[in-house]
C-alpha cells in the first residue's frame, strides 16, 4: 500500500496510478493532474491540493479529513460514499460528480459549483456554503440546519423536506426558490418576505 507524508508534488501528472487504498498524509500538490488514475478508497489527512485536476477520477470509498481541495475540478468525478471531514473545498468544481452517499462533516465548501448536484437526504449540518452554487440541485429532506448559505444561488434548487432551521441565508434569492414543504424558523420567514420586497418592522 503507498504511503507518503510530508512530500510536495508541483505541476505532476499522476495518469495511470494505483493509489487504491493509498494514504496521504500532510501532502501538498499543486497544480496536478490525477486523470487516469486510480485513488479509490484513497485516505488523505491533512493534506492541500491547488487547482488539481480530478475529472472522471475514481474518488469512491476515499476518506479524507481535515484536507484542502482549492479550486480543483472533479468534473464527472466518482465520489460515491466518499467522505470529507472537516476539509476545505472552496472554488472547487463538483459539475456531473457522483455524489450518491457522500459524507460531508462540518467544512468549508464556499464558492464550490454544485449545480444540478443530487444531495437527497444529506447530512449539511453546519457546513459553509458561501455563494456556493446550487443551481438545480437536488436538496430534497437535506439537513441544512445552522450552514452557512450567503449569498449562496439556489434557482431552481429543489429543496422539498429540506430543514434549513438555523441557516444563515443573508442575500438568497427566495424568489428563485421553491420552498414549499421547507422546515424555516422565524428569521428566515422574514428573509422570505423581504426578497419579496416586503417591509417588516
Amino acid at each position: 500500500m503507498v504511503r507518503n507524508v510530508e512530500q510536495h508534488y508541483e505541476r505532476v501528472d499522476f495518469k495511470g496510478e494505483e493509489w487504491k487504498e493509498a494514504e496521504l498524509v500532510r501532502c501538498t500538490f499543486v497544480r496536478c493532474r490525477f486523470v487516469g488514475a486510480s485513488l479509490a478508497e484513497l485516505s488523505t489527512t491533512g493534506c492541500r491540493f491547488v487547482e488539481c485536476d480530478f475529472h472522471g477520477v475514481p474518488l469512491n470509498g476515499s476518506i479524507h479529513t481535515e484536507s484542502a481541495f482549492e479550486n480543483c475540478r472533479f468534473l464527472e468525478a466518482n465520489l460515491f460514499v466518499a467522505k470529507f471531514a472537516a476539509c476545505k473545498m472552496t472554488g472547487s468544481d463538483f459539475s456531473k460528480a457522483q455524489m450518491d452517499g457522500l459524507t460531508v462533516q462540518q467544512g468549508d465548501w464556499s464558492y464550490t459549483n454544485l449545480k444540478m448536484a443530487k444531495l437527497t437526504g444529506q447530512n449539511l449540518r453546519g457546513v459553509r456554503f458561501v455563494e456556493a452554487d446550487f443551481t438545480g440541485a437536488v436538496l430534497e429532506k437535506a439537513d441544512l440546519r445552522k450552514a452557512d448559505l450567503s449569498r449562496a444561488q439556489l434557482a431552481g434548487a429543489k429543496l422539498k423536506g429540506a430543514d434549513v432551521r438555523g441557516a444563515v441565508v443573508d442575500g438568497v434569492d427566495f424568489r428563485t426558490v421553491d420552498v414549499r414543504g421547507v422546515r424555516m424558523d422565524a428569521l428566515q420567514a422574514v428573509s422570505f418576505v423581504r426578497s419579496y420586497g416586503a417591509k417588516v418592522d
